[in-house]
């Protein structure tokens, strides 16, 4: 009897022993997982990373009434690390692709990766990079800061491998919300954003090599047409309504930027009538919605409390209701159609490629009335293709006038511009730090930060090496956002 205990003692040891790790596997936090359903939460992230009103104060298109907004008045200061946050999950994706050989998850993984980088080094100048979110395969919890040069050096190999990656697949990607599944669509989408990193870097003509923009646009796929684009269509159900469905925000102190107004007005630009309101005596007074005149915005650079009054007196626009009563609304754009061709244009502009300047603004401009024909409902006639001809015929919008480089190049940056609204992208402000243009109204003696001031996060946990990216971009302690970087230098 005692040996019979004592064998069933050890069988119980020798079973614990062995399978202990299996035993304690929780299944309801699995360790793996197939990409596919990493994919479709990654990319309702990546997509809407950018949201908020903020780029909308800062580029002047919005203006705020009941409190002074930092991005108004370019008195912003530090700027946010979530997007490592967001790239966890990107980081998991690519891991569990390449566990199951599954390499068009990869591809993507380092197309989300590259958007992500481009507005984080954009943002703050030198990050974490090459040893970021190494922390659970590295136990590395204190990346070092990478040259801002090597992170746009880096960016540009991810897309490359990217679309090398995809060029050898044949197959539909599951999970995939934006293209379903579609690796060509894809492929267009990531050599249309290198495109973009590489016009981003004008300011680097002579000391980066950009024959490979000429490369892409005359061997690699892009889109053709304004329903390529990458964008995240939203539909009526929970959790998959337009982000600012039902905000209370439309209600209070939001109005439109004069500056803003003014550019479209000049232009006679129909768009006008798709992003805002008539002033409430406009309306009162009868004018019609595609009467110019019945809208007007604040002046940025006031104090709020001025462009407070002038709107209770009913003399300021405000944000087109349909971008909170409609759950659908426009998708967001990553990138689109529009912004590539207007890309297109300034690269042949500025002779990085042999193609007519003149056509590819107009199909810039074309594609983006387009884009408001099928997405804003009730206005699809003011932005006809008929419509979008006679607005090319305006002496501000007509490529043909412009008599040099520069005004060409204004024109160009302008049209991206216009385009913008709601879009929740900075590109707009970067395109002003390296052209100029955009002009952007504001106080006497405010200048135009370069950048945002790091995390207090980064200072409290990874102290050295933060302050040793500080000291070799701007001097010892000089972090702050007049501080110019790399790019723009």
């Amino acid at each position: 009897m005692k040996n019979n205990i004592l064998v069933l003692l050890i069988s119980l040891v020798l079973f614990s022993c062995s399978d202990l790790e299996e035993m304690n596997i929780n299944p309801n936090l699995p360790t793996e997982t197939h990409p596919q359903l990493l994919l479709t939460n990654v990319e309702w992230d990546v997509f809407r990373a950018y949201g908020g009103t903020s780029p909308l104060y800062a580029q002047k298109m919005l203006v705020q009434t009941d409190g002074e907004n930092s991005n108004q008045y370019y008195k912003w200061d530090r700027g946010s690390f979530g997007a490592y946050s967001v790239l966890r999950n990107t980081t998991k994706m690519i891991e569990e692709a390449e566990r199951i050989n599954e390499p068009s998850y990869v591809a993507l993984g380092k197309f989300f990766r590259a958007y992500y980088f481009f507005n984080l080094t954009l943002t703050f100048g030198d990050i974490p990079y090459s040893t970021s979110l190494k922390g659970e395969t590295d136990q590395e919890y204190s990346p070092v800061y990478d040259d801002q040069k090597a992170v746009f050096e880096g960016i540009l190999k991810e897309l490359k491998e990217a679309d090398q990656i995809l060029s050898e697949m044949n197959t539909i990607i599951a999970g995939d919300i934006i293209y379903s599944g579609d690796v060509l669509s894809w492929r267009k989408l990531i050599n249309a954003f290198r495109l973009k990193v590489m016009i981003t870097l004008t300011p680097k003509t002579g000391e980066m090599d950009f024959s490979e923009f000429n490369e892409i646009f005359m061997n690699s796929p892009l889109m053709e047409s304004e329903s390529e684009s990458g964008q995240l269509v939203f539909l009526d159900q929970q959790n998959n309504r337009y982000p600012d469905f039902n905000s209370s925000g439309f209600s209070s102190g939001m109005y439109m930027d004069s500056t803003f107004i003014q550019r479209l007005q000049e232009r006679k630009d129909p768009r006008l009538f798709i992003y805002c309101t008539q002033t409430r005596n406009a309306k009162e007074a009868g004018k019609a919605i595609d009467d110019f005149t019945a809208y007007e915005g604040g002046d940025p650079a006031a104090p709020y409390g001025e462009v407070n009054e002038k709107a209770a007196q009913g003399n300021v626009s405000k944000v087109n209701d349909r971008y909170h009563r409609d759950p659908i609304n426009e998708p967001y754009k990553l990138m689109g159609y529009s912004e590539q061709q207007l890309i297109l244009a300034e690269a042949a502009v500025r002779g990085w490629i042999v193609a007519d300047a003149g056509q590819l603004y107009k199909d810039g401009v074309m594609a983006s009335f387009n884009f408001y024909e099928m997405y804003s409902e009730g206005y699809s006639s003011l932005v006809s293709p008929e419509a979008a001809m006679n607005y090319l015929k305006e002496p501000l919008n007509n490529f043909s006038e412009a008599s040099t480089d520069q005004e060409k190049i204004e024109m160009i940056i302008m049209q991206k511009y216009l385009q913008s609204f709601f879009q929740m992208q900075w590109t707009a402000f970067y395109d002003h730090l390296r052209t100029g243009y955009p002009s952007f109204r504001r106080p006497a003696g405010v200048s135009i930060p370069y950048r945002w001031i790091y995390p207090q996060s980064e200072y409290n946990y990874n102290t050295e090496n933060v302050s040793a990216a500080i000291d070799k971009q701007f001097g010892s302690g000089n972090d702050n956002i007049h501080q110019m970087t790399w790019w723009l230098k």
